[in-house]
């Protein structure tokens, strides 16, 4: 079997796959509480002769799942957690679902790890046809929302065995990943104070709220002192109760701090931990800091996004039917704000050039692939990046939602369990197996990638979780 029949072999699991992906949408389930959904995955691989190993390191909803041996080892990132909060999609858009429930799936992950567990059994079916050209590996990684599981999985070592890694994200473009991400943590900052009655005895009191929103406070002077290129943001998670007549003993909030790299994030955090203590020290309150995760900044790799976007150039992308394309211009048109291309990419266009593509980028559907073009930091952090220090590592992007759909947005649900996304999230798989059978024939390419991991980060990978860390769920 050629790489050609590899990737027309996956015809015989389409409708499996589009059956998965509907399962895991329906189950939506966030951060370190996907057990459902990672057994339904696992299970699945399982049981098309992978060779599958549930609960990886400290993550007890992560599993791999292997086929193939020898060099090179190749990992496909998949994910399946949802975000809380976001299932108010309006009826006139939702599609038909299983008992017509609306979920959270957000941002597409029951998507995402269904395309990369597509890539897998098309690489699995060459590798039957080639024994001892090279072993893939799919990755199970939950909590990428919240969490960092794979920051945790790399924290204990389970990529270190990967000579290259390869993943997919579901997007309103057809695209490699050209750009790096924001390194992150998350905080969590406690406060304790004394309880009391608030007009007859206030000196006895020690307000944790007014703790709260002094660090709160402290943070809005902050933000002019620090790089534009970063963010802090912030949910009040316990205010302490619901009497205005009790001064307040308890109240905390998660702090999600992020800048380009992992030392300007570890510069940052401290600062506001100094500003949380001045609070405590201001009101007479005791501060608690808990350290949730981290994840690092993305190391791109020219080398692999050079195989990924020649094969998603080459590839066909999946026409809609009328009646998808009819849905996308209802869902684009519930969106304000119109598709912009990157800086970065039109910075490498003439001004006619720049203009027409503007102007493409009008429709509702992509169905063009974008210019790799290498480019700063994008607004969003991702554990993906983690892997990215240990392995070279690359990311794909097909037009699964229609141009305008903003991120974590209702309409990302309302499209996730549609036909037209599912084309496209098996258009990923075939993009990304093409890819891995082509460094399984060109393991110098793979070699030269892991040199130019090497050149841009010679210091290697310092994890940002402590040890001792484990895994929280925040919903």
């Amino acid at each position: 079997m050629d790489k050609k029949a590899a990737i027309e072999s996956l015809e015989k699991y389409r409708q499996e796959l589009y059956d998965l992906s509907d399962q895991i949408w329906m189950y939506s389930e966030t951060a370190f509480k996907e057990f459902e959904s990672c057994k339904a995955l696992s299970d699945f691989m399982e049981a098309h002769g992978f060779k599958v190993e549930r609960g990886l390191g400290v993550v007890p909803t992560s599993f791999s799942a292997t086929f193939g041996s020898g060099k090179p080892v190749i990992g496909l990132l998949g994910e399946y957690d949802a975000l809380a909060g976001v299932s108010n999609v309006p009826e006139e858009y939702q599609l038909h679902a299983p008992n017509g429930k609306s979920t959270h799936q957000a941002c597409g992950h029951n998507l995402l790890g269904v395309g990369s567990i597509a890539a897998a059994l098309i690489v699995k079916e060459y590798l039957e046809d080639h024994p001892g050209q090279g072993t893939v590996i799919y990755y199970g990684c939950p909590a990428e929302e919240g969490g960092s599981g794979k920051a945790f999985m790399a924290r204990d070592g389970i990529f270190d065995g990967l000579d290259a890694a390869i993943t997919w994200h579901p997007s309103s473009i057809n695209e490699i990943a050209g750009t790096s991400s924001l390194a992150n943590v998350q905080v969590r900052y406690q406060y304790k104070g004394i309880s009391a009655h608030a007009a007859g005895d206030p000196e006895h009191g020690r307000s944790a709220l007014d703790a709260l929103e002094l660090l709160n406070i402290g943070v809005q002077f902050l933000r002019e002192h620090m790089p534009s290129d970063a963010r802090i943001h912030y949910a009040i998670t316990d205010t302490g109760g619901k009497s205005p007549n009790v001064v307040q003993s308890y109240a905390e909030a998660i702090y999600l701090i992020r800048s380009p790299k992992n030392e300007q994030v570890q510069e940052l955090m401290k600062r506001v931990d100094n500003i949380a203590k001045g609070a405590a020290l201001m009101t007479d309150t005791e501060l608690n800091k808990v350290f949730m995760k981290g994840c690092s900044n993305t190391v791109i790799n020219t080398t692999l996004n050079e195989v990924l976007y020649k094969n998603l150039c080459e590839l066909p992308i999946p026409p809609l039917t009328a009646e998808e394309a009819e849905y996308r211009s209802r869902v684009n048109a519930t969106v304000d704000q119109p598709l912009t291309p990157k800086p970065h990419i039109l910075a490498t266009m003439t001004m006619e050039e720049k203009a027409a593509f503007i102007e493409k980028c009008k429709q509702d559907d992509i169905d063009f692939v974008f210019p790799l073009v290498e480019g700063p930091a994008m607004g969003g952090s991702t554990d993906v990046a983690d892997v990215s220090w240990i392995c070279p590592t690359a990311q794909v992007h097909t037009a699964t939602w229609c141009s305008r759909s903003p991120g974590h947005s209702w309409q990302n649900v309302a499209q996730g369990i549609g036909s037209a996304a599912k084309k496209r999230t098996m258009f990923a798989g075939q993009v990304m197996a093409a890819s891995v059978i082509d460094l399984f024939n060109a393991p110098e390419t793979v070699e030269k990638a892991k040199e130019e991991l090497k050149v841009r980060e010679p210091g290697g990978y310092k994890c940002p979780i402590p040890k001792g860390v484990m895994p929280q769920p925040t919903v």
